[in-house]
């Protein structure tokens, strides 16, 4: 990950040693999560609709974030450039991605519009060139002459210059999707809350039990803010710590930096991926395998949401196509 890059300082070889393995246990969780739901995505043709069509990029690019940042190696140019340069470009294409699928269920559900397909090429653009951009300004910036030096880490910025460089590359773009993302489900919980009241005052009983459907859909959309933040918060905190006092690093904030950022694909698989859609249409297929070898699995019980779940994105986009 691009924090995980940017350590050295007065840590020891056993403290790097620590860092790198913890970098690349938690980034192979990541790896496995988001590979999951892209698997689920190419084989389940029930999940290709445009709702998920947009988690599938997410998870497509925390998976290749993942990877590159697992093979990083500074003993061979080439594979520390390719960590480097990758790790920050889907990274950035990360935390991107979830701000279109804010914008998206904004778009939807608080602006009623049923345009949001046609946004996809603009999705595209948006993520891929901010992306780009933001890699190659920071590329510019790093000194490669010292990439050698520093043990596990690839890619180190090696002045103050440098470095806010790369708060302008990262973690501005980073906290202004943390924003954009909040500011997006508080308006959206906020109408819903507002559709809600207003039902039980029409004493309209469709109406409510639809909003409620909507408001335990919104239940798990409200923190996905929150992913962000918590992936990231320790590595903005080393960060500032870090261009304060550059030749100081504290061991016990750079293993939270390393570990909660790698663990970001986690995270994000976790909470956009298994929905229940994923779920149902993964328990429909296990449905179709022969009793000798249901047997073996364990028991799923008959998916609630064929009958009461809400995906919320997706049937509202359906329901106004």
């Amino acid at each position: 990950m691009a924090s995980y890059q940017a350590m050295m300082g007065n840590l020891t070889a056993e403290d790097r040693r620590i860092l790198t393995s913890l970098n690349t246990g938690a980034s192979s969780l990541s790896l496995l999560g988001s590979s999951f739901i892209v698997l689920c995505y190419l084989l389940l043709k029930d999940l290709r609709k445009f709702s998920f069509k947009l988690v599938f990029f997410l998870a497509l690019s925390d998976m290749l974030c993942s990877f590159f940042s697992i093979i990083g190696d500074p003993s061979k140019g080439f594979f520390c450039y390719a960590q480097g340069y990758s790790t920050h470009f889907f990274c950035v294409a990360s935390f991107l991605w979830t701000t279109t699928i804010a914008f998206t269920l904004h778009r939807t559900v608080v602006r009623h519009k049923a345009d949001v397909e046609d946004l996809e090429p603009m999705f595209h653009l948006y993520v891929w060139g901010t992306s780009l951009l933001m890699t190659v300004m920071r590329s510019i910036s790093n000194d490669h002459e010292h990439i050698a030096r520093v043990g596990a880490w690839c890619w180190t910025e090696s002045g103050r210059a440098a470095k806010v460089v790369h708060f302008v590359t990262f973690y501005a773009p980073l906290w202004g999707a943390i924003i954009f993302n909040g500011i997006t489900y508080f308006q959206v919980i906020r109408m819903l809350n507002n559709a809600a009241r207003m039902a039980v005052g029409m004493a309209d009983r469709a109406v409510h039990t639809n909003a409620r459907t909507d408001m335990k859909a919104l239940n798990r959309w409200g923190y996905y803010p929150l992913i962000l933040i918590g992936s990231w918060a320790f590595g903005t905190i080393n960060r500032i710590h870090d261009f304060i006092e550059p030749g100081h690093k504290i061991f016990w904030l750079s293993v939270l930096d390393v570990g909660m950022a790698a663990l970001m694909g986690l995270f994000n698989s976790i909470a956009y991926g298994l929905n229940s859609s994923v779920r149902r249409a993964i328990h429909e297929r296990l449905d179709l395998l022969p009793e000798s070898v249901k047997r073996w699995l364990p028991k799923m019980a008959k998916s609630r949401g064929q009958q009461e779940e809400s995906e919320l994105l997706s049937l509202k986009i359906q329901d106004q196509q």
